[in-house]
C-alpha cells in the first residue's frame, strides 16, 4: 500500500463497470501502449513511464538493429467502442479523443499525427466494407441510421448478420450493428538503419472514479457489493484498510464521507511487436498528499522522494495492464 494524492476531477463517462455499491461512479479510460508494425528488427532500448492524474507521459527508445533504414506505421491505439453503446457510455457522450491532448516528439522534435478510425466486426477489419455501404462507424450520432436499417430486406440482414456487421435482437428479426470502432493516432516513421531514436508521448489521462462507497464496511461485508471484486481489481491490502480506518474514524463525524475514489489505468501490454523484451523500464507515479492513499498492483513498488514512487525492470515483458485506485479525502466548505 503507498500513500497517494492528485487533484479532484468531475467524472467522465462509464465505460467498465465498477461495483454497485459505488455512488455515481464512472471508470477510467485505458490508454497507453504503443503499437508497431510485426516485425522482429527494432528494439526497445528502455521505457520510463510517468503517471499522475494530471498528465501521462512515455519515453521511449528504439534501435533498429539492421543495416537497412525501416519505414513503420506506428499507432497508439485509443480503447474500442463496442456495438451497445447506450449500455456502454450510459447518458454521457461519445469521447472527443482530441480534447486528450495528444502529443508526440521524436529526437525533441513535434511530429503531426493522424486520428484514424478501425472498424472491426468478428476480428476483421470491416472499415472499407462499411465506407462501400454508407454506414457511419458512430451510427449513434446519425439519428437516420435506425431508419436504414429498417428499411433493409430480409436477404440484405441475412447477408451483413453473416458477415458479423449486424445481430439479431432477441426477440423477432429487428437488427442492430455488431461491430467495435478504435480511433488509432497514427504517423508514419523512417528508423535508421544501425540507429536509436527517441520518442515521446504525453496526453491528459481520463480519470473514473466514484464518491465513496466502496470502502465503507457496508460494501466490505456485503457480498452482493461487488467488494471482492474491487479489491482484486487493485490489490487492496489490510495495511490500506487499515490506514482508511485510522483516518476515517479521526474526521469530523459530518464529514466522514466526504472521500473519492479514482481510478488510472494505463494499458501496459496492449500487443506491442518490438524485438525481444524492454531491456530496461522504469515506472515513476507522482503523489501529492500524505493522507490520500493509493493501491495498485505491481511488485517492487519503492518511495523515491516525498511526492515520487518508481519501479524499475531489466528484461520486461509485460503481462498485464496497470490499474491505480486512489482515496482521496476533501471537505465542501
Amino acid at each position: 500500500m503507498i500513500k497517494f494524492s492528485n487533484p479532484f476531477y468531475l467524472l467522465l463517462f462509464l465505460l467498465m463497470v465498477y461495483p454497485a455499491e459505488a455512488n455515481d461512479s464512472s471508470a477510467a479510460i485505458g490508454l497507453g501502449g504503443l503499437q508497431l508494425q510485426e516485425n522482429d528488427a527494432i528494439s526497445m532500448d528502455s521505457e520510463i513511464l510517468y503517471l499522475s492524474m494530471d498528465r501521462v507521459k512515455v519515453t521511449y527508445q528504439y534501435t533498429n538493429t539492421t543495416d537497412q533504414d525501416i519505414d513503420l506505421l506506428v499507432s497508439f491505439p485509443l480503447p474500442a467502442i463496442p456495438h451497445d453503446i447506450d449500455s456502454y457510455l450510459g447518458d454521457r457522450t461519445y469521447p472527443d479523443w482530441q480534447a486528450i491532448d495528444f502529443q508526440t516528439k521524436i529526437n525533441g522534435d513535434a511530429v503531426p499525427l493522424k486520428y484514424r478510425d478501425v472498424v472491426t466486426a468478428d476480428d476483421q477489419d470491416v472499415t472499407q466494407k462499411l465506407q462501400k455501404l454508407g454506414w457511419s462507424p458512430q451510427y449513434w450520432l446519425d439519428r437516420k441510421f435506425e431508419q436504414t436499417l429498417q428499411q433493409l430486406t430480409k436477404d440484405e440482414r441475412d447477408t451483413y448478420v453473416a458477415e458479423g456487421l449486424l445481430k439479431r435482437s432477441d426477440h423477432g428479426d429487428q437488427v442492430y450493428p455488431d461491430w467495435k470502432v478504435a480511433t488509432h493516432v497514427t504517423r508514419n516513421q523512417v528508423f535508421p538503419a544501425n540507429q536509436t531514436v527517441t520518442v515521446e508521448h504525453s496526453y491528459k489521462p481520463i480519470i473514473g472514479g466514484s464518491l465513496g462507497g466502496n470502502m465503507s464496511h457496508y460494501a466490505r461485508d456485503n457480498s452482493d457489493s461487488g467488494f471482492q471484486w474491487f479489491k482484486k481489481t487493485f490489490c487492496i491490502d489490510d495495511q490500506f484498510f487499515a490506514d482508511f480506518d485510522k483516518i476515517y474514524a479521526a474526521r469530523d463525524p459530518e464529514k466522514r464521507e466526504q472521500y473519492i475514489e479514482q481510478f488510472l489505468e494505463y494499458r501496459l501490454a496492449p500487443g506491442a511487436n518490438w524485438k525481444g523484451p524492454i531491456k530496461e523500464f522504469r515506472l515513476i507515479i507522482e503523489t501529492d498528499k500524505p493522507e490520500n492513499l493509493l493501491s495498485i498492483c505491481i511488485d517492487g513498488l519503492r518511495q523515491i522522494s516525498p511526492t515520487q514512487f518508481e519501479v524499475t525492470k531489466t528484461n520486461f515483458e509485460p503481462t498485464q495492464d496497470l490499474n491505480i485506485l486512489l482515496v482521496r479525502w476533501f471537505n465542501f466548505p
